[in-house]
């Protein structure tokens, strides 16, 4: 029997999808999964009738159906999963062999992976997969990193397999060591921000302009053919129209209101943290999760801290508020992409990782969560001005900010008015306030450090650095 051209390991939803994408596409494909009772209802469920695809039961076997060099996509829970799959396939791999971990891993565990599989001849890529597991099945964004040689060996795959848009497939390689789980958890955290905006739009047009699930996905719709064309605004819409066929009504407004978080938008964060880059957007979309974790306190706090209650604005100006929900949304998630695209910039300074943003947009136009008509934007921006230090700067998202300014403003001082909170949408305007503001109270800021601690200051009328003993010496 001829050997298979790719193998996967771990047939969860995310593996199972890809693995039959990757069979639809052409490539004879081996799989395995750590238990062989999932492998088995794999095979005589979603790929029964695969005829390019075949499961084994034990690692060895699996391995020896593969071509040489062989080339295996991990798609395991990231962390420890990942070091005892590879530890597993190490017994059976040989130099000049490809491993692939297709899964959320955190960049320096990437890294570490790649220089120990190194020293032993394998050749290791860190990618980040976008889509679900829809896009997994039918096509997602695909961002590997590692070695170029050994994205070499699986580009012909993974483009094939990779969601396509009018200016090629969605799938590109990022840059050396971990820049594909880099760009990967860059873009979740983008994701975070603009599924919170979405969220306070709702609170915003349900609390205050009293619009209903039905009415709102209606709305949802139409934003979806202008300027807010985005996956994720289509999908809220099919989530908003939605009606329980149990209680015949609208599902949302049956679902328990609390959330987590995983490791992506955290890693996000921390990582902005270290280089320096302001990411507020993302920041508040994190905290939001994590308070409304807290339901039991929070129902609480609501019988004992005092606050206004949420109430439909007059009719009169209804009609304003919804129209300058649309236009805040935007301009707020114009405003975090601009965060994620700066820190993407700063990390590839910082790791050598010679990220091209202008593909980064290409490739998020497709298959990932974040696709929307803004990335086209985007890509125009880069092609104007390579150098470009923030998305603000360029002239079209320039003028996008000037002229949703007022609209913007309006929601955010509506919404603390009557006390909805709309943590990630004043935070993108106090982002795009603090970023156009020629001075700022940083000033005071290096006064009372210098008062405490001798940290020193800068001067704006002469070079160099100072220290002001502020109070006089007190006799003991």
């Amino acid at each position: 029997m001829s050997k298979h051209q790719v193998g996967l390991v771990g047939l969860a939803v995310m593996g199972a999808n890809l693995a039959r994408n990757i069979e639809r596409n052409g490539f004879s494909i081996a799989v395995f999964n750590r238990t062989w009772s999932r492998t088995e209802a794999f095979l005589q469920g979603p790929a029964a009738g695969a005829h390019g695809l075949s499961g084994y039961r034990e690692m060895g076997e699996f391995c020896a159906a593969l071509q040489r060099p062989r080339r295996v996509i991990v798609m395991v829970q990231a962390g420890a999963p990942v070091d005892d799959m590879i530890q597993q396939l190490l017994e059976h791999l040989e130099p000049g062999d490809t491993i692939m971990d297709g899964g959320n891993s955190y960049f320096p565990d990437t890294e570490r992976r790649e220089k120990e599989l190194a020293a032993r001849g394998i050749h290791f890529l860190g990618t980040g997969i976008s889509g679900g597991e829809e896009g997994a099945l039918w096509g997602p964004s695909i961002m590997p990193g590692g070695p170029r040689d050994a994205y070499a060996s699986l580009e012909p795959v993974l483009t094939r397999i990779a969601a396509q848009v009018s200016d090629g497939p969605c799938c590109a390689y990022m840059g050396p060591g971990g820049a594909g789980h880099y760009v990967k958890m860059v873009h979740n955290g983008i994701e975070y921000g603009d599924i919170q905006l979405i969220c306070e739009a709702y609170a915003v047009l349900s609390q205050l302009a009293g619009l209903t699930a039905g009415e709102m996905a209606e709305l949802f719709a139409e934003w979806n053919r202008g300027e807010l064309d985005s996956y994720l605004i289509e999908i809220a819409h099919k989530v908003l129209a939605y009606v329980d066929p149990e209680t015949e009504r609208p599902l949302v407004d049956l679902i328990l209101d609390r959330a987590g978080q995983k490791g992506t938008g955290k890693w996000t964060s921390q990582e902005a943290l270290d280089l320096g880059v302001p990411i507020p957007t993302i920041d508040a979309s994190l905290w939001s999760r994590n308070i409304s974790a807290r339901k039991d306190e929070r129902v609480a706090a609501s019988g004992r801290i005092a606050g206004p209650t949420a109430k439909p604005v007059d009719p009169a100006e209804r009609k304003r508020l919804i129209a300058a929900v649309a236009r805040a949304l935007y301009a707020s998630k114009v405003a975090s992409y601009a965060q994620g695209l700066a820190m993407l910039a700063a990390a590839s300074k910082e790791h050598g990782y010679h990220l091209d943003l202008i593909e980064i947009a290409r490739i998020w136009k497709g298959g990932c969560i974040i696709r929307a008509q803004l990335l086209s934007r985007i890509q125009d921006a880069y092609r104007r001005d390579p150098a470009l230090a923030n998305l603000l700067l360029d002239p079209y998202f320039s003028e996008v900010i000037s002229s949703h300014e007022q609209d913007w403003r309006h929601v955010v001082a509506t919404a603390i008015q009557h006390g909805v909170p709309v943590p990630a949408t004043a935070a993108s305007l106090a982002y795009v306030d603090a970023y156009r503001s020629a001075r700022l109270p940083a000033n005071l800021l290096q006064g009372l450090r210098d008062f405490f601690g001798a940290h020193t200051y800068e001067r704006i009328d002469r070079p160099g650095s100072f220290h002001t003993q502020w109070e006089a010496a007190r006799e003991s």
